[in-house]
């Protein structure tokens, strides 16, 4: 387990030295503050393993529904992804206006990058090491929207993406502005857009090559 402190300015990197000491299985990447998404593309990036799963911090998703986005549960597909919406998918305790402002933002979503996608920002994914490794070099976003940078950049590459219904439950404690934090998430998503009919990504369509097919 690898966990990413981005600049923490409260005990969060204490409580996480405290429990590597006891856990030579657990490390820590330690990043100046620059954003959720900037933490997200070290830590993928410098995981190993065959599947590498994302996951927030706060836990909103119980852990023990890890097992619904791996094999055999989940299987064929490149990248698996967290849904709170559709049939099987449960919200707790979440404010109208949180769910009202997801789901605004969503319509701009599949609007202007990600289509067929009912929920691009839950923090919890799994991702095959081959999108990673496709993926995540060529993301230029460090805030909010890198999710929908990722899948963007996955669906240009016509990777398999699942969505999992799951269990989500809602954390006061959250560190996400809505006004701020939204408002941002749009002028990132226009610039995803913008950056690809630039031609900034170099991305062409085509699955990444498993290891037994790079030799």
């Amino acid at each position: 387990m690898l966990v990413v402190d981005d600049g923490s300015t409260d005990a969060t990197l204490a409580v996480a030295e405290s429990f590597v000491a006891q856990h030579p299985n657990v490390s820590i990447l330690k990043n100046p503050h620059r954003g959720k998404g900037y933490a997200i593309k070290s830590g993928m990036l410098a995981a190993r393993g065959d599947y590498r799963f994302m996951c927030d911090a706060d836990l909103s998703m119980p852990i023990e529904e890890l097992a619904r986005f791996l094999p055999p549960n989940c299987e064929r597909y490149d990248i698996a992804i967290g849904s709170r919406e559709g049939g099987g998918a449960h919200r707790y305790n979440e404010p109208f206006h949180r769910h009202l402002m997801g789901r605004v933002f969503n319509a701009v979503v599949q609007l202007l990058t990600v289509r067929g996608i009912t929920d691009t920002q839950c923090g919890f994914k799994c991702f095959r090491a081959e999108a990673v490794e496709a993926l995540f070099p060529l993301q230029r976003t460090d805030g909010w929207s890198f999710d929908v940078e990722i899948l963007f950049l996955a669906q240009r590459r016509r990777l398999r993406v699942v969505e999992v219904p799951i269990a989500w439950h809602y954390k006061k404690e959250s560190r996400v502005n809505p006004l701020r934090d939204t408002s941002k998430m749009f002028v990132e998503t226009m610039s995803i857009r913008w950056n690809y009919w630039m031609g900034k990504y170099k991305v062409t369509a085509g699955e990444p090559r498993s290891r037994e097919q790079r030799g």
